[in-house]
Formats: structure tokens, C-alpha cells, sequence
């Protein structure tokens, strides 16, 4: 079941596209104009083949199927495959997704037609001059060239995939940027570990800690997320935006479900979250479409436990 408030946009020509970068990126069902370019909204998961709104799912990715021979679209044919397990998509091409690339791994350079964040989370590579290891992030806008790709030492490398959209993403050989790339907005690597860490900004999470990696056109955000020991949130909340997050390390109960390493949980607009308890603290890596520092964004709710 598509989104309706996303039924105007059109999909039928989405292979023949040539100007990628002329495409529109899916309006956010809370009321948005795509700006955040993430498409969140409306998309399916793993666990449910249908996208349905208000409805949030929780589920741990090492049970999803890993899909064996995969290989990033255009990517010349000499390149070594890798593994993926496909977590979150929508049908303007917008996933996410977690990919594991082998030793040996190389790929020439070249760019992209749509938007890709990559999140390591372990061993090593190589993009051109700089070098990403554990909890290293990068954001490639489409259309930018990036230099060679090249998997460091004998282990593989785990990384969360996310491309972005709106068009299916492809890799396209090219000696320079494409025309009217948003240079401005690359960022090949951020050591996430040498971040300070800053403090969140909506009362429900006041005590937890916020290292910002990507603040998105619209004011939403790429982060990572701290939730400290001992924490309890007291309410549930209604969360008025699309909300990706994965689990690190540590875990955090949502309710009666123990939201722990490797497990992912998508969130449409409107979502009535469960109260967020946890002893031990936990760490996340979060997406939002929407600027959580506006006025009712986060609503505490009585009821929601």
C-alpha cells in the first residue's frame, strides 16, 4: 500500500531517466516538501512488504536473508561482489541496507545517481585519499565523482548503506563532476569517535547525548544517538516525522521489545512510540526527515506504554 499523499509522484519513468539530478525527491507524508531529499517516507521493510502508515517496526537484521553476488549497479563486471541484506526501501529507489564488501574489494572511480550516506561498521576502506574505519561516515551527493574504492587488510568491511534516492542508484563512469552537483555538501570522511558530544533536542531524550554527522536542508539530521544509563522516559510519545535507527552497541526497551545491537527500527510520521527504558545505555545511529527542535514534533503521550 503506496502512501497517498506520495501518489503524484511519478515512477513510471524512473530507468530512462537521463538528468538525474532534475528529479524531485518524494513530499514527506507529515506535511514536507522533499527538501531533506531523504525519503523516509513511506517505504516497506524487511519484515512487512507493504508500507503501512502510523505503523512502526522493530526487527533484528541478522535475520533477514543476505543476498549472496551482490554488486553496486554499473560497477564494471571485474569487480569483486559482496553480500547485502536489503532492510528499508521505497519504490522511487531510496533504501537502506547493510552491505558487506571482501577483502581484495576494488572499484574504479566514478559517481552516482542519487544520494549515498555510508556508515562503517567494521574493518576498513579506501575512497581516493581518505580512509574510513569503525564508525566512520561519509555523505556522497549524486552526481560528485569520488575516487577509487579499495577494502584495507585481509577482513571484510561491514558498512550501512543508504541510497538516498529519488532515482535508483547507479554507479556511472565519469573523469569529472556531473553539472550542477551540490559539491558543497560532500562529506568524504568523518570520524564519527572524534566528535564532542552535544546535547539532544527534545525534552523526552534531555538526558541523552547527540553527536551530529549530517544536518540535513530541512533541519532533520543524520546522528548518533547516546542514551545514557539508567535512563527512563516515563511516557510514550507521538513522533511527527519518519525516523531510521539502527543499534550499535548496548540496547534500549521500546515498550516490551528489547531494541538491541544490529536491530533496526523504522518509524513513519505519526507513530505512537512505546516508553524507552534502559539500564545499561545503548548506542544508535538515527535518520530523521524533520527538524526535532520545532515545537510539537515530539509529543509526550499519557497512554503509550
Amino acid at each position: 500500500m503506496e502512501n497517498e499523499q506520495n501518489s503524484d509522484f511519478n515512477h513510471a519513468d524512473k530507468h530512462k531517466i537521463n538528468d538525474f539530478l532534475s528529479v524531485f525527491s518524494v513530499k514527506e507524508d507529515w506535511g514536507g516538501d522533499g527538501t531533506g531529499r531523504l525519503n523516509l517516507s513511506g517505504r516497506r521493510v524487511a519484515i512487512s512488504k507493504e508500507y503501512i502508515p502510523r505503523k512502526y517496526h522493530f526487527f533484528n537484521t541478522n535475520a533477514v536473508p543476505e543476498e549472496e553476488g551482490w554488486r553496486i549497479n554499473g560497477m564494471p563486471d571485474y569487480t569483486l561482489p559482496g553480500k547485502r541484506r536489503l532492510l528499508t526501501w521505497h519504490d522511487c529507489g531510496a533504501s537502506t541496507s547493510r552491505v558487506v564488501l571482501p577483502p581484495q574489494f576494488e572499484a574504479p572511480p566514478g559517481i552516482f545517481t542519487a544520494d549515498l550516506e555510508i556508515f562503517i561498521l567494521a574493518g576498513k576502506i579506501q575512497i581516493g585519499e581518505w580512509r574510513l574505519d569503525k564508525h566512520s561516515y561519509s555523505f556522497i551527493p549524486a552526481g560528485l565523482k569520488v575516487e577509487y574504492w579499495k577494502v584495507l587488510g585481509e577482513e571484510e568491511v561491514e558498512i550501512l548503506w543508504m541510497e538516498n534516492g529519488p532515482v535508483p542508484l547507479q554507479y556511472q563512469y565519469a573523469e569529472t563532476n556531473y553539472p550542477d552537483a551540490r559539491l558543497s555538501e560532500y562529506i568524504p570522511v568523518l570520524d564519527s569517535k572524534l566528535l564532542p558530544w552535544g546535547k539532544t533536542e527534545t525534552v523526552q531524550f534531555e538526558v541523552a547525548k547527540k553527536k551530529f554527522l549530517r544536518k540535513h536542508n530541512n533541519g532533520g539530521g543524520t546522528w548518533l544517538l547516546a542514551i545514557l544509563p539508567h535512563y527512563d522516559g516515563h511516557y510514550g510519545m507521538i513522533q511527527q516525522y519518519n525516523e531510521e535507527a539502527y543499534a550499535i552497541a548496548g540496547y534500549c526497551d521500546i515498550g516490551n521489545y528489547q531494541f538491541a545491537k544490529d536491530h533496526l527500527g523504522y518509524c513513519p510520521s505519526n507513530s505512537t512510540f512505546p516508553r524507552h527504558r534502559t539500564v545499561d545505555g545503548g548506542l544508535f545511529f538515527v535518520r530523521v526527515d524533520r527538524d526535532l527542535s520545532k515545537v510539537s514534533t515530539v509529543l509526550s503521550y499519557a497512554n503509550g506504554d
